[in-house]
């Protein structure tokens, strides 16, 4: 079963993303895998491809909007390249449509540039949301392709 998807690539820049009072956003460090490892189960991928919480934590590639000691929205590398850092980004369900996303992507693709990289961002041709997300960052669609998995059935967002 095909899986269409679209690469977008960074190149506008995008206006700061407004942030509500009583957040913060910062570069996770180690200290914060514990707090990480607390998302809900359906967020698990933002850390999945690093090998869990403690190594995204640790790494020095995501970003999170914090509220209180609660992370609501992360954004981080997802895959890395040696031209392109495709980056992912997910929202605590209460915490969608108040731009905290955006705001950690903005954080991330930012911290990307000062390694003279480029930010990519890769998502289904039906998650609407995430194309949305992506216009609103700055990047632009560059090309399509067909996605196929063998043995299971793939994600549809």
């Amino acid at each position: 079963m095909p899986w269409q998807r679209t690469v977008y690539v960074k190149r506008t820049t995008a206006p700061a993303a407004p942030r509500p009072r009583g957040i913060t956003l910062r570069r996770l460090t180690a200290q914060d895998a514990r707090v990480l490892g607390t998302l809900p189960p359906a967020m698990d991928r933002i850390h999945r491809t690093w090998g869990g919480p403690d190594a995204l934590a640790r790494s020095g590639y995501a970003w999170a909007a914090f509220r209180g000691g609660r992370i609501v929205a992360v954004a981080c590398t997802y895959f890395l390249g040696t031209a392109y850092k495709d980056i992912a980004c997910v929202s605590v369900p209460d915490f969608r449509l108040q731009h905290l996303a955006l705001a950690c992507v903005d954080a991330v693709c930012s911290d990307i540039g000062t390694r003279r990289r480029t930010p990519s961002w890769t998502c289904s041709a039906g998650n609407r949301a995430g194309r949305l997300l992506a216009s609103s960052a700055g990047f632009r669609a560059e090309r399509e392709y067909g996605h196929y998995a063998v043995g299971a059935p793939a994600a549809t967002g």
